[in-house]
């Protein structure tokens, strides 16, 4: 007598469930990178850098560079994050036309579509970083070989803390008040993370609480030894665990308010 056992053979791929699932990425890599964004992505750090970067304050030096220097490498990270979070806050148009839904059906599971919307976002990061990074060597900034490779990789990877943030307000908010929230939102985090002007006392300690302070600290260690121009020192383990700490926060927040959204548990 033979017995009915249920099919368990249903096609899928290994990376569908919670990695990268190659053909959604390639789709979202393509349908990313438009005339509009693009040219945002580009002009916007590119004219703050040509603004800001004679404003040398009068007082301190850097140890391996000059502020040319260390104003490319605020404004690399400026642009990566809002580039990161610009694109990535895109995910609100798609939860008001119930695409999530659809995806909430098939095998791919919410952390595996949220890394593909990092990962495309941090790839649209690599343009500005790479705009400023140019601009920086023709305008005169001056820092030694490795400041230059490491403050712009950081600057470029760090963008993944503010993708995972761009997720999370394109989850939390509609798509006509998203739309507006990049901008205002990242450029008071740039304030606030001492990526324009150099911060000092009160204001400094403020600033190692917010997103933005551990990577553009990160990116600019390399310059300046962890040394503010009015003498204060920054922990470079403290900016790790505030990446680390914004990143998984975000990350965290994201992915419940995309299971609430789809209804998947």
């Amino acid at each position: 007598m033979s017995t009915l056992t249920a099919p368990t053979d249903r096609p899928h791929s290994s990376s569908s469930f919670s990695g990268v699932n190659p053909t959604f990425l390639r789709y979202e890599l393509r349908r990313r990178f438009n005339r509009q964004t693009t040219i945002f992505t580009l002009l916007l750090p590119a004219v703050l850098y040509l603004a800001l970067f004679r404003t040398a304050p009068s007082h301190g030096t850097l140890p391996h560079g000059n502020f040319a220097a260390w104003m490319m490498i605020g404004l690399a990270v400026y642009g990566a994050a809002m580039a990161a979070t610009s694109a990535s806050a895109t995910i609100s148009v798609e939860k008001s036309v119930g695409w999530m839904r659809t995806i909430a059906l098939s095998p791919l599971a919410p952390p595996g579509y949220l890394l593909v919307k990092v990962v495309c976002s941090v790839v649209m990061a690599a343009v500005p970083v790479a705009i400023v990074g140019v601009l920086g060597w023709l305008t005169g900034a001056q820092a030694d070989t490795k400041v230059w490779v490491t403050s712009l990789l950081v600057a470029w990877l760090g963008a993944a803390v503010f993708a995972a943030l761009g997720i999370l307000l394109g989850l939390a908010l509609k798509p006509d008040v998203v739309l507006h929230m990049p901008g205002l939102t990242m450029t008071a985090l740039a304030f606030l993370g001492n990526l324009f002007i150099p911060l000092s006392g009160t204001m400094l300690e403020i600033s190692r609480y917010t997103p933005m302070y551990g990577v553009s600290t990160l990116a600019r260690y390399a310059l300046t030894d962890g040394y503010s121009f009015s003498g204060e020192h920054s922990s470079l383990l403290g900016a790790v665990v505030n990446i680390v700490a914004w990143f998984a926060g975000f990350s965290f927040a994201a992915i419940r308010r995309f299971t609430k959204s789809t209804g998947r548990q």
